[in-house]
């Protein structure tokens, strides 16, 4: 099939390459003269606008969005929204919120036009290991895509799936991704707790090879990890400094609409803040505190 792709940061242009690895075509459009002329070295047919991008499709339409969540994706959508037709079908491959993604099904609707929200995770690996695609829409619309879908899974018959209607394709990555939060903060609390107990010498970037052979904490995160404690066991000029990309945020705050409890993925999410905090005012008043009421000694700044 002949699919558009808009959005040729480092996952949409691995997820163009894949696609016309696999025999589809492909022809992209990016913000970045330079980014379209990188694709071009790949065969993939690069345009100057989103008007030249539906005209190169012919119809119906699949064009597939990768572009950063927000007023980014919605700026596309509205560029693009002009040049569509009837039975076109538009996927969002980006960590859109998924409320956004079922107000967007809902405006494309009334064009005739069948939206598809796509959950990506792979990251920079995607390219060669392939995609998990979560896919919420219509199943007429996800049956139209589908041969995309399977060439940018790990393979055909997994890594891919229907999930549900439109929003919840994002919604189950928006879970899949403070998942990944807790998962990442029992990891990093566990080894800082062996790096802490220097009197037994802990090498750990063998710790976490060991790890990855047999053990019930096996995984891929686990792989990653023993990756970057052996290119630098010290973690030497790495900032202890976590973002938030904001799907963990989406989670805690579903969870408590729904009174439901994600203390792992809280807890998770408010490390990731305190991380960012430099000098946290929480912890100079606790220092205070303790000189007011038992005279304990105070470090002074500088």
């Amino acid at each position: 099939m002949k699919i558009g792709i808009v959005g040729l940061g480092k996952m949409g242009a691995n997820m163009a390459q894949r696609l016309t690895q696999g025999g589809h075509r492909v022809v992209a459009f990016d913000l970045s003269a330079q980014a379209c002329k990188r694709a071009q070295t790949h065969g993939i047919e690069a345009v100057s606008s989103l008007e030249k991008l539906a005209a190169a499709l012919k119809g119906p339409r699949v064009v597939w969005l990768m572009v950063p969540a927000g007023e980014a994706t919605q700026k596309t959508l509205e560029g693009l929204r002009p040049h569509l037709a009837r039975n076109d079908v538009v996927i969002d491959g980006g960590n859109s919120n998924y409320r956004d993604s079922q107000r967007r099904a809902r405006e494309l609707a009334q064009d005739g036009v069948r939206f598809v929200d796509v959950g990506t995770s792979g990251g920079v690996w995607g390219l060669k290991e392939g995609y998990c695609l979560m896919a919420g829409g219509e199943a007429a619309a996800v049956r139209r895509v589908r041969p995309a879908l399977e060439t940018l899974a790990p393979a055909p018959g997994r890594g891919w799936a229907h999930v549900g209607p439109a929003g919840a394709g994002h919604f189950v990555k928006m879970v899949h991704n403070g998942i990944e939060y807790g998962l990442m903060q029992a990891y990093a609390e566990g080894f800082e707790l062996m790096q802490r107990k220097a009197d037994l010498g802990l090498d750990l970037a063998a710790i976490a090879e060991l790890w990855r052979h047999g053990s019930v904490v096996r995984s891929w995160l686990l792989d990653l990890t023993a990756n970057a404690l052996a290119e630098n066991a010290k973690l030497s000029g790495i900032a202890a400094y976590v973002p938030d990309s904001g799907e963990g945020r989406w989670t805690v705050q579903e969870a408590v609409e729904l009174g439901v409890a994600l203390p792992v993925i809280t807890a998770a999410l408010q490390n990731r803040f305190r991380s960012q905090a430099e000098a946290p005012f929480a912890d100079k008043l606790l220092a205070a505190m303790r000189n007011q009421f038992g005279g304990h000694a105070v470090k002074r700044e500088g």
